[in-house]
This record gives C-alpha cells, sequence and structure tokens, in this order.
C-alpha cells in the first residue's frame, strides 16, 4: 500500500503523525512521493479555529476527489475536528471512508488491516516515530494529552479531553529514541506544560522531568513550549538558569492585558499578575526570551480594551506576539456570547498589534547585534542560499532563522557573532567555531522494552 499523510495543525498534531508513519511503515506501507500516487491518503485534521477548519476540510475534499481522479482507493481523516464534527463530515463528505476523532485514532491501522490494505506486524513501542519533514534534527516530544482550563474561547477540552501527563519513564525513553534518530533540539509541547505530573502520583513536575531529560540523555537543546504562566514555579526558574542545555525560552500564552477581557475569557491571569511575573522571570533567568500569544476581537472587547492591549505589549517588550483573531467555536461558553466586534474591526486590530510588536522585536533583536551565541544550523548551503539555523532565543518555525556567512553542515552547532538584523524577524551572523553534527544513528521499529508503555497512552 502506498499512503500518503497530509499534516494540518499545531505541533501535537506533528507528533501524533509522526507515530501514524512509522505504524503504517511497520506494517508493510510505502509512502508515496507525491499525493497524487497514494493509494491511501490520511489527513490529520485541525480544529482550533475556524481557518484551520476550513483548511482541514479543503484538504479532505481535494483528497476525495482523487479517489475518480487518481490512484487512491481510500481516503482517512483523523484528529481534532474529526472528534468535534464528525456526525456532519460523515453527511457532508461520504467519500471519504473513514472518521476517527483524536480519541480513536489507535483503530487506524486496525481498520486498515480488515480492509486488506495493510498486514500483520509485530506492535511498536509507543515512542517509535518516523519524522515527518526534511531533517530529524529538531523535534518535538509531546509530554501530556488534553487540558484542564477552561478558557472561554478554547474547544481543545471538547476535542482532546481531560489532561493526561505521561509517565516520566515513558518520555524520556521517547527523547532517546529522538536522540538516536539525530535530534538535536526537542521542543516539549502540550496544552499547558507546566500542568506536566499534577494529575499523577509520582511527584514528578515539569522541573523533575528537566531534568532527567537532561541527565538520560545527551540532547543538546530542549525548548519549553506552551506554558500558563501560573504554573512557571520558582522552582522550574531554578533549573532552566542552572542548566545550559534548558534553553532560557518560555512561550507563555497571555491572550489579553485587560482584566475586563481576561474575565470574560475565564483567563486565570490579570494585568497586575502577568507584569509581576514577566519580571520575576526575566530577573530569574538572565537573557530569557519570552513569547506570548493574543487573541483580538473577543466578544466585548471596546477600544479601551484593545488600547490597553497594546500599552502592556509596548510596556512589558515580549521578544515576539502572535496574534488571532477570535472566531466562536461550538460548544465553548464564549459561544453563547454575542460575537459583536465586526470583521472588519477584528483584522484591524490584528494588524495594528502585529505592527507595534514588528517594531518591538525590531528594537530587542538590534540589541543582539555583536552578541556572540551558539546556533543550531538546519540548512547547509544550497543553489545560491546560505546556510542557515536557529539561536537559542528562535524557536523553531515561529521566531525566524539566522544566515550564517559560510557553509556549515545541517545538524551542526556553530558558535556565532550576530551582525546584523534583516527582514525584521531573521538575523545575519558571522561563523567563529564550528561543532561538526553527529552521525543519525539508525531506529529500530520493532518494538523497544518500557515496563508500563501502551500505544494508548501516548496516542490519546
Amino acid at each position: 500500500m502506498r499512503f500518503s499523510l497530509i499534516i494540518l495543525g499545531c505541533d501535537k498534531n506533528t507528533v501524533d503523525s509522526e507515530r501514524y508513519l512509522a505504524a503504517l511503515l511497520d506494517h508493510g506501507a510505502e509512502r508515496a512521493r507525491r499525493v497524487e500516487d497514494a493509494e491511501v491518503i490520511v489527513i490529520n485534521t485541525c480544529g482550533f479555529i475556524d481557518a484551520a477548519k476550513k483548511e482541514s476540510i479543503d484538504a479532505i475534499v481535494e483528497a476525495a476527489r482523487m479517489k475518480s481522479d487518481g490512484a487512491c482507493q481510500a481516503v482517512v481523516a483523523v484528529g481534532c475536528m474529526v472528534e468535534r464534527h464528525k456526525d456532519e463530515l460523515l453527511a457532508a463528505i461520504p467519500e471519504v471512508d473513514l472518521f476517527l476523532g483524536a480519541s480513536e485514532t489507535e483503530q487506524l491501522v486496525p481498520a486498515l488491516i480488515d480492509r486488506g490494505l495493510l498486514g500483520e506486524a509485530e506492535s511498536l513501542h509507543p515512542g517509535v516515530r518516523t519524522y515527518a519533514g526534511d531533517t530529524p534534527f529538531v523535534r518535538y516530544l509531546k509530554v501530556s494529552e488534553g487540558c484542564d482550563h477552561t478558557c472561554a474561547f478554547c474547544a481543545i477540552p471538547l476535542m482532546r479531553g481531560k489532561h493526561r501527563s505521561f509517565s516520566t519513564e515513558e518520555i524520556v525513553r521517547e527523547a532517546q529514541l529522538l536522540e538516536l534518530q539525530g535530534a538535536r533540539e526537542v521542543n516539549l509541547v502540550a496544552q499547558d506544560l507546566a500542568h506536566f505530573g499534577r494529575d499523577r502520583q509520582d511527584g514528578a513536575r515539569l522541573p523533575e522531568l528537566l531534568e532527567a531529560l537532561t541527565r538520560e540523555t545527551s540532547i543538546p537543546w530542549f525548548r519549553s513550549m506552551y506554558l500558563y504562566s501560573a504554573g512557571i514555579t520558582p522552582r522550574l526558574l531554578e533549573v532552566i538558569a542552572r542548566e545550559p542545555r534548558i534553553l532560557p525560552y518560555l512561550d507563555m500564552p497571555m491572550q489579553h492585558a485587560s482584566d475586563a477581557v481576561l474575565e470574560r475569557m475565564r483567563r486565570p491571569e490579570r494585568q497586575r499578575t502577568i507584569r509581576e511575573k514577566v519580571a520575576r522571570f526575566r530577573e530569574a533567568v538572565p537573557g530569557l526570551a519570552i513569547r506570548t500569544t493574543c487573541i483580538v476581537g473577543f466578544p466585548g472587547e471596546t477600544d479601551a480594551d484593545f488600547a490597553q492591549l497594546l500599552d502592556f505589549v509596548r510596556e512589558i517588550q515580549f521578544e515576539r506576539v502572535g496574534v488571532f483573531t477570535y472566531s466562536p467555536q461550538e460548544g465553548t461558553r464564549a459561544a453563547a456570547l454575542v460575537d459583536d466586534v465586526p470583521e472588519s474591526l477584528k483584522r484591524a486590530r490584528l494588524e495594528e498589534l502585529q505592527e507595534v510588536q514588528r517594531h518591538i522585536t525590531a528594537e530587542r533583536y538590534e540589541s543582539r547585534i555583536g552578541q556572540t551565541a551558539r546556533v543550531l544550523v538546519e540548512r547547509s548551503a544550497h543553489g545560491g542560499t546560505s546556510a542557515s539555523g536557529r539561536l537559542p532565543w528562535q524557536a523553531d518555525d515561529i521566531d525566524g532563522v539566522t544566515w550564517l556567512d559560510v557553509d556549515v553542515p545541517a545538524g551542526a552547532f556553530a558558535e556565532v557573532e550576530v551582525t546584523e538584523v534583516v527582514d525584521d524577524y531573521d538575523f545575519r551572523a558571522r561563523v567563529i567555531a564550528v561543532h561538526a553534527a553527529p552521525a543519525v544513528a539508525p531506529v529500530a521499529r520493532r518494538a523497544l522494552p518500557m515496563v508500563g508503555a501502551s500505544m494508548g497512552s501516548f496516542g490519546r
């Protein structure tokens, strides 16, 4: 069976998709070079916001069209959007052969076996994954599933369920497998990374997990993605400040700075507490980079509310800010509110906030000129394009890249001097020294021993 896997949505979806890839390959399937050549097309959907839903539906419809126009024999849609809207999708797109929600995706391989499309194979170790991108050097490691927070705008708990932390042993074992596959940077991801371990009885929280990962692997960089500020403790900050392999980087969603809007959003923080915590975080971890996200156009957001948000962003000086316009999601508390901010005003506010942050980021980045730092090289020079990588304060795919003045092999680390800011979010740098990339060791796809592990614990 030749298959193609279309991955949409967040980094958590990427982790799930890499497990699907490994399981399909382990059962004798082959990845098609082009989606048009695939006999089975699997789409891992996202249902977070309206734009993501539209992208998912468009991908499903296009794949269904290939059943009549190409080699495709079956189309499978999985993931978050299917979890929320399976009944509507069944009625609207009957050409799809199988819909599996985020809580059902362990059924993917058995369903394809039942249809005679896959052969039997031994069970995979749950941490075995096949990289879905171009190079294996930057990988994502999911430490928990689901979310217990009750933010009014968010449908994630409806799609992913309650928060469940994986065991430290499981996570460390998967990190070791990623290291064998060549991982040089591992990004820890969850709906709220700081919530890790609160539902378990073993006493391990995020600081202990980070210590275990640095103790039991040799992976050079660990990055923490998406932490609620309420869970960022002095103990966590101490570990980040002490351990050089844990990057001084926090992806901390704020969502707004008007107390009135934050209350309607059912967010736990207020402007004063966010201000105080950011100051403590920066004092505790020298050179800390903080990225945040904001939603504009939430029901009831006034001009004064938005002005507070602008003023707060100017005051706090985050390294980066991701901005989204509000869209109501069925089943959330906010869906019962009147969506009273016109779409044109939402868009104008998004663009204004992005422009304010663009100048802030440029100023903060200008202050980096002349600094020396380590860069992880992701792409060597090719086709007239310089080698490029990322500095510690540049997260994969969201924070820009650093262009190097000489060619360096992908996967290597280089000591560099930052020389210039280009295109607002990128740097140029002069290479001072290079640390060679290690050889990528093959990883067996068959079952590997680990006490207590199951595909269900990772995949749901």
